[in-house]
């Protein structure tokens, strides 16, 4: 199972990486080293405790350089640093992927949790936008992200809506001493 993280581009990452601009980075995947698990462990439940923490102070993480400089964690990289953290330890792996980034149709299909026929089903119905530079179809993940999040809104509605006509249906509830088995029906 892989965990996807998408980097938006109003979200401003230090990096220490400066050998690669930053509109040129592509998919990353981090995998859980066997012999790491322990000290994962270890560290989502530090992340764990800290954000109780947190919860009841109104202090801020933050990071601290070798010099001793604490640079404050924005709330929504402490978020995504404890998404990593657990699905690490729980021997998931991660994949961080640019907003931007444009995927084949099998990417775009894994990436949904669909076979790859029915995503390309889905492309020829409309319901996800996407390219064809040539002979292949691109699928950009902001529109697999919004396809996504449609499809969810949906299907909660949906389950709403059943859960409130089952509410709403008048259940008869008989005798259960009157109640007969089919074979008691079928005249042998």
């Amino acid at each position: 199972m892989f965990v996807f993280f998408v980097l938006l581009s109003n979200v401003e990452i230090m990096s220490t990486s400066t050998d690669m601009p930053r509109g040129a980075r592509k998919a990353q995947t981090y995998l859980p080293e066997a012999d790491a698990r322990e000290e994962l462990l270890d560290f989502a439940e530090l992340i764990r405790e800290l954000e109780v923490f947190l919860s009841r102070n109104s202090s801020k993480a933050a990071l601290v350089d070798p010099h001793g400089n604490a640079r404050p964690i924005p709330d929504e990289i402490f978020r995504i640093l404890d998404q990593v953290t657990n699905a690490l330890a729980a021997g998931d792996g991660i994949t961080i992927v640019p907003q931007g980034m444009t995927m084949t149709t099998q990417q775009a299909a894994d990436f949904l949790g669909i076979s790859r026929p029915t995503l390309v089903r889905l492309l020829e119905a409309g319901d996800i936008a996407f390219d064809k530079p040539g002979r292949h179809r691109r699928v950009r993940l902001e529109d697999l992200v919004a396809y996504q999040s449609s499809f969810r809104a949906e299907r909660r509605s949906a389950l709403r809506e059943l859960q409130r006509a089952s509410l709403e249906a008048k259940v008869q509830v008989g005798d259960p001493a009157e109640v007969k088995r089919r074979a008691e029906l079928d005249p042998e």
